[in-house]
Order: structure tokens, then C-alpha cells, then sequence
């Protein structure tokens, strides 16, 4: 099964992935374990999601975790 290779869909893994990458070195560094783990969310979850319109809904979503979490 391959996956959608639209334009929209690879610049959402390549955005959300940067920003899980970006929080899984920062969460690393000030060990900060729930922004290492949103981190490899973000990273991963773009190869499993085919649609645009879930793809985009997920990544904000956790990018919004990443801002509005408690420490």
C-alpha cells in the first residue's frame, strides 16, 4: 500500500516533524520527559496518516499539547 504523495501531505510530515524533532531535543536537553514523547509523535505519526485533513488536524494538535503543557 503506498502512500499519498500530494504536496500537501509531504509538507505536513515535513512540518510537523520538524517540530517533533525540535521538541525531542529540547525535551532531551531540560529533561522534560511529556515534550521527548510529543516529540516522537510528531515525528512518526506522518507515516501512518494518509488524509490531509487528519494529518494537519493531528499535527496541531500536538503541537498544541507542546504549548499548553503543565510542567
Amino acid at each position: 500500500m503506498m502512500p499519498a504523495l500530494s504536496f500537501s501531505n509531504l509538507m505536513g510530515g515535513l512540518i510537523f516533524g520538524s517540530i517533533g524533532f525540535v521538541a525531542f531535543i529540547y525535551g532531551k536537553r531540560m529533561n522534560i520527559w511529556r515534550a521527548m514523547f510529543i516529540g516522537i509523535a510528531l515525528m512518526v505519526f506522518p507515516y501512518f496518516v494518509e488524509d490531509t485533513t487528519w494529518l494537519y488536524a493531528m499535527g496541531i494538535f500536538g503541537t498544541a499539547l507542546l504549548f499548553f503543557q503543565g510542567n
